[in-house]
């Protein structure tokens, strides 16, 4: 993963409402949703949500499959492994386990 996709994964979530959505997304697994189930159950204008849900795929956190009549959206569990992958490579000198550890000399220049 390059350093500019970790920026804009990390950008997309940085937004309360993304952050939900994909939460949503992660929570209910390989099945997805559709927008109206998200739309109603995140109490969210159907707009607003494809707005949203469009910054996500932007950034490769979620895909979309059409189903017949239906768009199905589902959380890149390929895309988020590589992030956090990629967040834990480059902490504390290529030591992650260093940053559970709470270590003052972790992750310090």
């Amino acid at each position: 993963m390059e350093d500019k996709d970790v920026i804009r994964s990390l950008a997309a979530l940085a937004h309360e409402l993304r952050l939900l959505i994909f939460r949503a997304l992660v929570v209910t697994g390989p099945q997805g949703l559709t927008p109206g189930t998200m739309a109603t159950h995140l109490a969210v204008p159907a707009a607003t949500l494809s707005f949203h849900l469009k910054e996500l795929m932007q950034a490769g956190l979620v895909t979309q499959e059409r189903q017949g009549r239906n768009l199905i959206y589902r959380a890149s569990f390929a895309h988020m492994g590589a992030l956090l992958a990629y967040l834990g490579a480059h902490c504390c000198q290529g030591q992650p386990g260093a940053a559970l550890r709470a270590s003052p000399a972790c992750c310090t220049p």
